[in-house]
C-alpha cells in the first residue's frame, strides 16, 4: 500500500510502499477513503506536537473508510461498515489499523470527506464551548482564526447555541466564510483593532483561539468581567504569557481545551460530545466545510496549503 510517512524529524516526508498492515486483537483494519488534515500534522512532522510518534510514522490524525479486517476481539462492527476513526496517525495512507473502540459508525447521509473533516474540528469547538466554557444563549463569543479548521465550527456551534457570533479572519474572503457559517459581526485581522472593535461591540464573554499571538493579547484586553478564555492551538507560532494581575482584576478564566486528552482519561466527554454534534449534521444544522479535497500523492501541496493558511475550513486527503 502507499503512505505519506515521517521518516524524521529532519528530512520532508514522503510517499512510501509500505506491506499491509495486520490488524492487532483489538483493532479494525480501515480501507481508507479520506483523511481530514489539521494544523497538528504539521508540528507532527517536526516533532513539535504533544503527541508526537517516534519515527518512522505515517501521519493523519483523524479517518474515514470502510471496516476491511477485524482483530479476534473486536465485537459491534462488521467488514463492510462506514466508519470515522481518531487515530492519531495512520491516516496518510491506502489502509491503516485502528483502535476498534474509537471507531465510530457513520450516518447514511455523510459523505467520506465530510467524515474525515468531522471529528476534530467539531468536536474540539463543542467540547470548548459546551464542557469546559459553559457557554449560555445570550453571551459575546469571539472567534479568531474564524475562517480556519477549528475556528470556522466554533463560528457554527456558537451560533447553534444561541451567542452573538463575532467572526475575526484575515481578508475579505475569509470573512465571507464565516458570514456564510452563521456569524454576526466580522473583524478583518489585518486591517482593523481588534480590541477596539470588540469593545465596540460590548465585549467578549467567551474568547475561542486557535491563533495566540498578539490576537491573543487583544483578545484578551477586550474581554468582559467573568469572561472564559480558550486557548485552543497556536497557529501564530507564539505561545502567549497570561498575566495573572490582569485575570485576577477582571476574574477572567483561562481554560485549556485539548480535545485528544478526553480519550485517554474521560472518553465519555467525547462520546456524548460525537452524539450531539451527529444529531445535529443529520438535522442539516452542520455542514463541513472543505476548501480542499487532493489525492494522497499531493498530501505535501496539501500541507503547503495549510502552512500558507490558503485554505479554509478543512483540507482532506482521499487515497
Amino acid at each position: 500500500m502507499r503512505a505519506y510517512q515521517v521518516q524524521s524529524f529532519d528530512t520532508p516526508p514522503s510517499l512510501v510502499d509500505l506491506p499491509l498492515p495486520e490488524p492487532g486483537n483489538s483493532e479494525i483494519r480501515l480501507k481508507i477513503e479520506a483523511c481530514g488534515l489539521n494544523f497538528a500534522d504539521l508540528l507532527m512532522q517536526k516533532g513539535t506536537y504533544q503527541d508526537t510518534p517516534e519515527p518512522p510514522f505515517v501521519g493523519g490524525l483523524e479517518v474515514a473508510g470502510v471496516v476491511d479486517a477485524l482483530g479476534a476481539n473486536v465485537t459491534g462492527l462488521q467488514q463492510g461498515d462506514r466508519v470515522a476513526v481518531f487515530g492519531g496517525q495512520g491516516g496518510l495512507a491506502e489502509y491503516g489499523c485502528f483502535p476498534a473502540d474509537r471507531a465510530v459508525k457513520l450516518p447514511d447521509s455523510m459523505s467520506f470527506e465530510d467524515a474525515a473533516a468531522f471529528q476534530i474540528a467539531y468536536g474540539t469547538s463543542h467540547v470548548a464551548l459546551d464542557y469546559r466554557a459553559r457557554m449560555q444563549p445570550g453571551e459575546t463569543l469571539l472567534v479568531l482564526g474564524a475562517a480556519g479548521g477549528v475556528g470556522l465550527t466554533a463560528v457554527e456551534i456558537g451560533k447553534l447555541m444561541g451567542a452573538t457570533v463575532i467572526a475575526c479572519a484575515r481578508g475579505p474572503e475569509k470573512l465571507e466564510i464565516a458570514k456564510a457559517a452563521g456569524a454576526d459581526h466580522l473583524i478583518d485581522a489585518t486591517t482593523e483593532d481588534i480590541r477596539e472593535v470588540v469593545k465596540s461591540l460590548g465585549g467578549a464573554d467567551v474568547v475561542y483561539d486557535p491563533v495566540g499571538g498578539d490576537q491573543w493579547k487583544a483578545a484578551f484586553r477586550a474581554s468582559n468581567p467573568d469572561a472564559r478564555l480558550l486557548p485552543i492551538g497556536f497557529a501564530s507560532g507564539d505561545v502567549p504569557q497570561i498575566p495573572a494581575n490582569h485575570m485576577l482584576v477582571k476574574n477572567l478564566t483561562v481554560i485549556g481545551v485539548y480535545w485528544g486528552g478526553y480519550l485517554k482519561y474521560k472518553p465519555s466527554v467525547v462520546t456524548e460530545s460525537m452524539a450531539k454534534l451527529f444529531a445535529w449534521y443529520e438535522e442539516g444544522k452542520l455542514k463541513p466545510h472543505i476548501s480542499h479535497s487532493l489525492p494522497l500523492e499531493k498530501t505535501a501541496d496539501a500541507m503547503a496549503l495549510l502552512k500558507a493558511r490558503k485554505s479554509t475550513g478543512k483540507v482532506v486527503i482521499t487515497p
